[in-house]
């Protein structure tokens, strides 16, 4: 008992000292004031979007759309995406994106204030928030890793996932209840958000190391998809994770139960979209101090089962606090599936690459999350929205059984850093 209380202070010392030295550093402080600032707009905006479309339409399809809107931008960019990241200065692609984000959340607001919103005007202005997007993300997960010794990247991504999670409850929040005030505030601010998350990126003074220039090919543009499919282990955490959310997501919904379910008004909506965020939230924290030293691999398909089971709690649930503890499991069992796949991803990949193969990283989760609002809305409208989320949550289960056979590597993947130690 006195060896084991022994090992157990002494890892609890060492997790204190890695994270310390996580905190002494600039550049990384930098990345996550930008990365912050960026969440807490992009929440802001989802919130005020969703009601928005949904109080001129009143119907799911339209809450789908959105997502469309936002989704084929990402579809049609990402090969170029991930040529352009692996080229140019990827701090100052993810600022322009942001900057470009914030002009898109400016226009929203002048429509807004004068009562001259559309339907196609909001499709219009969030698939160009796609396109900024399509660039933003691939940068901002390419920079990570070069900002943080390998020895301490699955410490830093929790601790990135802890600080986005923080934000992600702050802003849907906050969100809901500016929306009082009138959709024009929540996008002014998003609009001022967007701005000092490009400030912030400017800050990161690391200089990088000169990648070489290839020739633009088929071969090259097309790298970042033939590593992933020659990486079994990356290739099913990335595909798991994918079918997981595109099935079970409930995101899309939330405005509709908000609304017609549970009866809590925007407030209610902000509630929903934050509780997510507070189960990762407590998950990550865990995590930035207990890092997935073995059966990563099982752990990985266990948080997709949670997370299926949790999506079906959710869709059945007429109950206002039932609906937000299931969110919350929901939340926490997702984000240990996204530190296994993003440690796996990033760790793996040689620096030259990690442009191109975040940006099919990031074509995965977009197709997870803006398909996925656009499967559950489409279902929503043909079934019911009840029914559409339920279905969603068994398909989540049966994909995570079924992955456990098709990928077996991934499966009985022990540690994360196996490559790197």
């Amino acid at each position: 008992m006195q060896q084991n209380s022994g090992a157990t202070a002494a890892e609890a010392s060492l997790a204190d000292e890695d994270q310390g030295r996580l905190l002494r550093q600039p550049d990384l402080l930098a990345f996550l004031g930008s990365r912050s600032f960026s969440a807490l707009a992009y929440q802001m905006q989802t919130v005020a979007v969703g009601w928005q479309i949904y109080e001129l339409t009143r119907s799911p399809l339209s809450l789908g759309l959105v997502g469309l809107a936002q989704f084929l931008p990402m579809v049609v960019l990402v090969f170029v995406a991930g040529q352009v990241v692996d080229r140019f200065d990827r701090r100052r692609i993810a600022a322009c994106c942001q900057v470009l984000s914030a002009l898109c959340a400016v226009a929203l607001a002048f429509a807004s204030f004068h009562h001259a919103v559309t339907p196609g005007m909001i499709y219009a202005l969030i698939g160009l928030f796609g396109v900024a997007k399509a660039f933003e993300q691939p940068s901002l997960q390419a920079l990570l890793p070069s900002l943080v010794p390998a020895s301490l990247f699955s410490r830093a991504a929790a601790l990135s996932s802890s600080v986005f999670q923080t934000v992600t409850i702050i802003g849907p929040s906050a969100g809901g209840l500016l929306y009082g005030l009138g959709a024009g505030v929540v996008y002014s601010i998003v609009a001022v958000a967007y701005a000092c998350a490009a400030l912030s990126i400017t800050l990161i003074r690391l200089r990088q190391p000169a990648r070489p220039r290839e020739k633009v090919t088929l071969a090259a543009v097309f790298g970042g998809l033939h590593f992933i499919r020659s990486r079994p282990e990356i290739m099913g955490a990335i595909s798991l994770d994918m079918f997981a959310v595109l099935l079970g997501g409930a995101v899309a919904m939330m405005p509709v139960y908000a609304h017609d379910i549970l009866h809590a008004g925007p407030w209610g909506l902000g509630l929903l979209r934050g509780a997510p965020a507070v189960g990762a939230l407590a998950v990550s924290i865990w995590l930035a101090r207990r890092p997935i030293r073995r059966h990563a691999g099982l752990l990985m398909f266990a948080a997709v089962g949670v997370f299926g089971l949790a999506t079906i709690v959710f869709g059945l649930s007429t109950w206002l606090p039932l609906s937000v503890l299931a969110l919350a499991v929901l939340g926490g069992a997702d984000v240990v599936s996204v530190v296994v796949r993003s440690t796996l991803v990033q760790l793996r990949t040689p620096d030259e690459m990690r442009g191109r193969v975040a940006a099919v990283n990031m074509l995965f989760i977009g197709t997870s999350n803006q398909l996925g609002e656009f499967r559950s809305g489409t279902m929503g409208a043909v079934i019911g929205p009840v029914a559409a989320v339920v279905l969603g949550g068994v398909g989540t289960v049966v994909v995570a059984g079924l992955w456990m056979r098709l990928f077996p590597k991934l499966r009985d993947l022990q540690r994360l850093d196996e490559e790197v130690a």
